[in-house]
């Protein structure tokens, strides 16, 4: 608003729409400066590690990344649309000049200056006819990084990342042409020499006024993105390093609903629950890189991720480990594949309150599977956490079945050593039809569920936010709570938010509530 504001003042002109387009351009400079940072990794994780010693709060927000990269893309879309018009307009300015209408008027003379070999125009359009602009530097240019920026932008809906990530992945780099033709855009664009004293503002007509200064072409947008370009180059330089590291599968399982799982080890990689990390399968694609969460506790001898088949780069991943195969495939027919990452905010604050609380709805409980493995090989040494409580809100759990499995392994293993009471999950089911309820309501009083099998039994509906609060301040007075949502939809978190501001303004509540609301969530809460 600044970079507006002021460049705005500065060329403003009476009828003139130059200060628009100059403030427009401005602002535009200044978000192309930010739009690479966010997607710098390993930037972010170099100012994610130099700020340890501030509070997770502070550092989480590193991990809104992608929420800052698509609100500075909507930034230049907005100064790109009024750079566009306000130029239309300058443009339709200089025209009127040569109108048949025009012969008396000011414009008209002040245009014929350049006509001699020796004098300098003034007015960039010397006919009446304005095709000439798109023959220049400036128009060539303005056009080819509008229609990429507008591939760029369209490309970039939900819709086409989920079901065409490629058109995706590929559109966006043309970023590439989008910054090229910004760094050349202002070649023959007229500009004056220093800013207009007090007494030139008198003049309302900016041709009259360009008279007083002299006539300049500069090329400035390079020295806005020069910075960001070095720093993502040096992204690509690392990642490249690191795809040429060995990495070794070790293990492929094939899960209900053509779920693959990916064992690997590679060496001197470290992760932490809550993380995710870059896969690339070069017999598949050299340039594709595909963000997965970390599904494996760090205590395992490996890393793994869980892979759904929805796309094309999946379904050929799929096929390349030999999953569509019914015979048993050896280690050295795996294909290679390349690891970059870790990458996120680590979940460890849960191991250092006495009650947490995760909240996952659909695919967002991936990441709590690597937290609750962590729960449970960490368990002996917990000194702080008494009781873990799991919420998992899903439409049904097809294509989830694993962490089902993982489910019911954590609950045999805990009734096992005797605490079964230690682990409390709750699964809500939003999506069922007449013949489910029918079965279900037969087999109510079964041991086990007739969904998942496991002995604590699935409800169905939507939780009741404020009952559940109430129960835990109920069963742990006094306690610190540790709330963590993994890709809560926003009218979750908003729930969550009423319910939590009821609970709090209670006289009889005496329960210390710390709620952070993180990984892809787009929205941070903090109530202490």
């Amino acid at each position: 608003a600044f970079l507006f504001v002021s460049t705005f003042l500065l060329y403003e002109r009476g009828e003139s729409t130059l200060a628009w387009a100059r403030a427009s351009a401005m602002c535009l400079n200044f978000n192309c400066l930010l739009i690479l940072l966010p997607v710098s990794r390993n930037l972010i994780s170099f100012f994610r590690a130099s700020w340890s010693c501030c509070r997770s709060n502070v550092r989480r927000y590193l991990d809104k990344t992608i929420t800052f990269h698509r609100m500075v893309g909507y930034m230049i879309v907005l100064h790109t649309v009024i750079h566009i018009i306000a130029h239309l307009f300058n443009i339709e300015r200089y025209h009127r000049s040569y109108s048949p209408g025009a012969m008396e008027n000011l414009q008209i003379r002040l245009s014929t200056i350049g006509q001699n070999c020796s004098e300098e125009y003034l007015n960039p359009i010397r006919t009446y006819n304005t095709v000439e602009l798109l023959s220049s530097i400036a128009g060539i240019s303005g056009i080819i990084i509008t229609m990429a920026l507008i591939l760029m932008v369209t490309s970039s809906t939900e819709f086409i990342i989920k079901s065409f990530y490629e058109v995706f992945w590929f559109t966006h780099h043309l970023f590439i042409i989008f910054f090229i033709g910004l760094a050349i855009h202002g070649v023959g664009i007229v500009e004056e020499s220093y800013p207009p004293s007090r007494r030139e503002r008198r003049f309302t007509n900016v041709i009259l006024l360009l008279l007083h200064n002299s006539l300049v072409f500069t090329l400035q947008a390079w020295k806005w993105i020069v910075g960001p370009l070095f720093f993502y180059i040096c992204e690509k330089l690392i990642r490249f390093c690191r795809s040429m590291q060995n990495v070794v599968i070790t293990k492929v399982i094939v899960h209900p609903s053509r779920v693959l799982e990916l064992q690997m080890k590679k060496h001197g990689f470290h992760s932490h629950p809550g993380q995710y990390i870059f896969l690339q399968c070069p017999a598949i694609s050299h340039f594709q890189w595909h963000p997965f969460t970390l599904t494996s506790a760090p205590e395992e001898e490996h890393f793994s991720v869980h892979i759904r088949t929805v796309g094309d780069w999946t379904i050929a991943l799929y096929e390349a480990c030999g999953a569509n195969k019914k015979v048993f495939q050896e280690a050295w027919t795996m294909p290679r594949v390349a690891v970059d990452g870790p990458f996120g905010t680590a979940s460890k604050d849960m191991f250092y309150y006495e009650v947490s609380v995760f909240i996952a709805a659909g695919i967002g409980v991936t990441p709590f599977a690597s937290v609750l493995k962590s729960i449970w090989y960490k368990y002996n040494d917990l000194k702080m956490t008494m009781k873990v409580y799991f919420y998992w809100i899903c439409r049904d759990t097809n294509a989830f079945e694993w962490f089902v499995d993982l489910l019911q392994s954590l609950e045999a293993q805990m009734i096992e050593i005797g605490k079964s009471g230690f682990l409390s999950y709750h699964i809500f089911l939003t999506g069922w039809d007449e013949f489910q309820a029918a079965h279900i309501a037969m087999h109510f009083k079964g041991n086990q569920d007739v969904i998942t099998g496991l002995k604590q039994k699935t409800f169905y509906g939507r939780p009741n936010w404020n009952k559940e609060f109430k129960h835990f301040a109920g069963d742990h007075p006094g306690r610190q709570l540790n709330l963590l949502c993994s890709c809560s939809p926003f009218s979750i978190q908003v729930q969550l938010c009423c319910s939590l501001s009821r609970q709090l303004i209670l006289p009889c509540s005496c329960m210390a509530f710390r709620v952070k609301v993180q990984m892809c969530c787009c929205l941070c809460f903090s109530f202490v």
